[in-house]
């Protein structure tokens, strides 16, 4: 990633004041545009506490902050602090893909160093970086002759609210390990222990997201509500109960709290990339965003079987079959699952059966990635691991040098099982170290990944632009097998402002039959334009045309499929309500094109959009993709009118959504 502006100084910020009250001292600090201010200052006893407000309306309330230790004795209280830094910085930075090519990285930031006051005189320093809409703050403890190798017990900070809110959640490990859960909106009193990132709508018509950033050899945050008005961090653990293994120097990742006075400005946050380290891959050529079709859905609908016999999927015919289809219609990429030896018998209760190199006799691996060369598309690899992450460590090398023999640079790695190794939680250290770990290597072999049953993102991509996607959310899938009926129109609606605030989702998008039978009677609840908004609404780099290649033939609507990018230069989220509507415009990478997507949940409406966001003084030709007459995501999904006008940024149009729809768009400058 290119440093394309960078300033970083040493100032004392005319924000920053200092002032007594006996012996305590209070910090504060705002950000460059004035619009959010940080406080920070130790209570009568000592203990660090932080307060964030934004134009003048409390965010979080005086909060408290420190660390417990298994053995030892807690950092909480008994602290002065020694001194302070004060730091501005400017920068601009280029992403090799994403929902914005340039981000600037623009914040006040302030170092609180913190020593106990008596006993050990043991040290931590408090960073805070303030942003114009929001803030993350970090832990730092410094190498210390009193403080070495520690088992962390307790986070103690806390997010302390002016009132009882309410917020987009869903819970922890309670209904599975995957994040794979529909958001439910509830008062904070109606929690228990939520994962973040978490949507919190104030009193005060503040929009308010808690998550965290850089996650790295640590455990997850999740909240736990301690009153109707606050959570506090509580850190996923290792099966033995600590919840962090570490040594001294080390950071914590970042708490953040990002804040907008609509759901779009919280959406388009960039603070999560702001601050994770710069790419530490610096040849990107081989990273390339894709759009891809699988060998996938047909497992799902019980047409193919990922283990052997007679209706098996991944066989040498059937993927030529769709790498044929991918090369007509300009995809450049085949997934294909269930190709490797492990698949026989009930392969989620023991991992350790997964070779990563052996496949079945009826797939060659070896014909079909030259067949797939030949075509100018390539083969997307498959680890599945059912958690057994020891057994797929030990063949990590192996496997991604055999993928890079034969020119296979994706992967979509997958972890379906409660545990990983029949013990430890997804997103605890132990998963932290695992992740990072396939990541690492496969960035070692030039290989892209795409992880299902992850932890969730907290920025990663920054450092390791070949950790493309994840999954950590209700995908397509669900609309196969769900006992509960698959994916409402509200979870389509909510998605932007929740799951897809921690990064790329591979929601695997494009279903284009409705009338499929499953024994859950599950189904897709959209209507077609709906899928099709959707390739603008959900952002993944690698990202999927869902259906089977048959659903597609002979549809105009594939066109739009065919056509709209998977990674940006732009992204602007319009008229919004979270879990009933959202409007999102996205610029294609070379900054021509824009598209549209817009979506409903189970009430039809009609929406105005004004079309200020295209270029003054151009004219664009629309291609329309809207819901036909009688168009109803229950009744009659099929229904779409395409239609084009001439369209400038002075147009308004309205949209009318049907029950359960949408509408994708794309506008073309017009060249004269």
């Amino acid at each position: 990633m290119r440093n394309i502006k960078y300033r970083y100084c040493l100032i004392a910020l005319a924000s920053m004041l200092f002032f007594a009250c006996s012996t305590k001292k209070t910090y504060k600090i705002s950000s460059p545009g004035k619009i959010t201010e940080l406080t920070f200052e130790l209570t009568p006893s000592g203990q660090p506490q932080y307060s964030f407000s934004s134009s003048g309306k409390s965010v979080i309330e005086p909060s408290l902050m420190g660390f417990e230790f298994q053995g030892i004795a807690k950092m909480t209280d008994g602290f002065e602090v020694v001194s302070t830094e004060e730091k501005t910085a400017d920068e601009t930075w280029e992403q090799p893909w994403g929902e914005f090519k340039k981000v600037r990285d623009h914040h006040n930031e302030l170092i609180v160093h913190l020593k106990e006051a008596k006993g050990e005189e043991r040290l931590v320093d408090i960073i805070f970086r303030v942003f114009d809409d929001g803030v993350g703050f970090r832990y730092s403890f410094p190498k210390q002759a009193n403080l070495g190798k520690v088992k962390i017990s307790n986070e103690v900070t806390q997010f302390t609210f002016k009132d009882n809110n309410e917020v987009w959640w869903i819970p922890v490990h309670r209904e599975n390990s995957y994040y794979e859960s529909e958001y439910r909106k509830t008062l904070m009193s109606k929690t228990d222990t939520i994962n973040t990132p978490a949507t919190f709508e104030t009193k005060d018509k503040l929009y308010v997201a808690i998550h965290e950033a850089n996650l790295t050899d640590f455990a997850s945050m999740t909240l736990l509500k301690t009153t109707d008005k606050q959570y506090k961090s509580d850190l996923v653990p290792w099966a033995d109960g600590v919840k962090v293994y570490t040594e001294t120097p080390f950071v914590t990742p970042w708490r953040t709290i990002v804040v907008g006075a609509t759901p779009g400005e919280v959406a388009t946050s960039t603070i999560m990339l702001n601050l994770n380290e710069p790419s530490k891959i610096e040849d990107l050529s081989w990273i390339t965003p894709s759009k891809y079709i699988g060998i996938w859905w047909g497992m799902h609908l019980e047409k193919f079987t990922w283990g052997q016999g007679p209706k098996h999927g991944a066989t040498t015919k059937n993927t030529k079959e769709y790498i044929d289809f991918a090369a007509k219609n300009n995809f450049d990429g085949v997934l294909v699952e269930g190709w490797n030896e492990g698949w026989d018998g009930d392969w989620t209760a023991d991992g350790s059966a997964f070779s990563f190199t052996k496949a079945y006799p009826d797939f060659n691996l070896e014909e079909i990635t030259k067949y797939a060369a030949m075509k100018n598309v390539r083969l997307i690899g498959h680890h599945e691991t059912a958690g057994a992450t020891k057994n797929y460590e030990s063949q990590l090398e192996d496997a991604f040098k055999l993928y890079q023999k034969m020119g296979v640079n994706s992967v979509k790695t997958g972890y379906v099982n409660k545990f990983l190794d029949k013990k430890e939680w997804h997103d605890s250290q132990y998963g932290a170290r695992h992740y990072r770990k396939v990541i690492e290597t496969a960035a070692k072999y030039h290989i892209m990944i795409d992880n299902h049953e992850p932890m969730k993102g907290t920025g990663l991509q920054r450092t390791y632009p070949n950790f493309m996607s994840q999954e950590g959310g209700r995908g397509q899938e669900y609309n196969a097998w769900s006992a509960d009926g698959g994916n409402t129109p509200e979870h389509l609606t909510t998605l932007p402002f929740t799951r897809m605030l921690s990064g790329p989702f591979d929601y695997t998008p494009g279903n284009f039959n409705f009338d499929y039978k499953t024994p859950s009677g599950a189904k897709v609840q959209t209507t077609l334009a709906n899928q099709l908004a959707l390739y603008v609404i959900i952002f993944s780099p690698l990202q999927m045309a869902s259906d089977l290649p048959e659903n597609y033939e002979g549809k105009p609507e594939f066109q739009f499929v065919k056509e709209v990018p998977c990674t940006w230069s732009d992204t602007k989220v319009l008229d919004s309500k979270i879990g009933e509507y959202t409007t999102i415009v996205r610029k294609d990478w070379d900054e021509k094109n824009w598209y549209l997507g817009s979506i409903t949940n189970r009430n039809a409406r009609d929406l105005k959009v004004t079309l200020s966001f295209l270029d003054a003084g151009k004219e664009y030709d629309a291609e329309i993709y809207a819901d036909g007459a009688g168009a109803n995501y229950k009744t009659n999904p099929y229904p779409v009118t395409i239609s084009k006008q001439k369209v400038n940024n002075k147009t308004v149009l309205n949209l009318k959504l049907a029950a359960g729809g949408g509408t994708a768009i794309k506008f073309s400058p017009i060249e004269k």
